[in-house]
């Protein structure tokens, strides 16, 4: 067993390198380069990535034995403010959508995703349904939505000065900057609890790698997909 300081040790060396912030994607965000049909394609796929995040938490949640009582509650908070706390986060997503110049009826239509990111919600599916509550959470919440804050907070600025959104259409964004902070940590919480063997602990770290390898793989698609060819 990994001491409590190793493992959170090892979990957050297990992200490094495999940043979604460093895909050519974000960079170019962050370069002022992409236009609002860019935008339109990231929103396209981001929606059925992140609009089936409360199913995902609720295979895990249904997983979960009653006795990890942290864990159920923390997996029905995120599940609740993603659907239910004041204005769904998706429909916050449209909103910026709409603003770059598409339609609720093309983001929210599943031929409108690419490859790699019909990979990535298949293997959120996949996590979620099939491996232990604790290494399911450190792969989606770890793995995938620690990292939104650093994405977000090197995106938002941009977003207001260089392609001149207003606050209301970035919403989307400013919310989770402050929200997955609160997700990722208590994630890392969960997993520090209760991945209490050596081969849990491990299995962790595999699928917190392999969850970032994801993320970034999806942020890099969408360069590669959408914006390569117009430059």
């Amino acid at each position: 067993m990994l001491s409590r300081d190793e493992f959170r040790a090892a979990l957050e060396d297990a992200l490094k390198g495999r940043e979604a912030k460093n895909a050519s994607f974000s960079k170019a965000w962050a370069d002022g380069v992409l236009t609002r049909e860019h935008f339109a394609r990231w929103a396209e796929n981001h929606y059925h990535y992140v609009g089936p995040f409360a199913d995902y938490l609720g295979y895990i949640y249904g997983n979960t034995p009653d006795r990890f009582t942290d864990a159920k509650d923390f997996l029905l908070q995120n599940m609740y403010e993603e659907e239910l706390a004041d204005i769904r986060h998706t429909d916050l997503l449209i909103r910026f959508a709409e603003a770059c110049g598409t339609t609720r009826e093309r983001i929210e239509n599943p031929e409108n995703m690419n490859a790699v990111t019909r990979g990535l919600q298949a293997w959120c599916y996949a996590v979620a349904m099939r491996e232990h509550f604790v290494v399911a959470t450190a792969a989606l919440v770890v793995g995938l939505e620690s990292q939104v804050p650093s994405i977000y907070k090197k995106q938002i600025v941009p977003l207001r000065e260089t392609y001149k959104f207003s606050e209301d259409e970035i919403e989307f964004f400013d919310l989770h900057i402050t929200s997955d902070e609160v997700h990722g940590e208590r994630g890392y919480q969960i997993v520090l609890n209760h991945a209490d063997t050596p081969e849990l602990q491990q299995r962790c770290l595999q699928l917190v790698r392999w969850g970032a390898d994801m993320r970034f793989s999806y942020t890099k698609a969408l360069y590669d997909t959408y914006v390569a060819p117009s430059l």
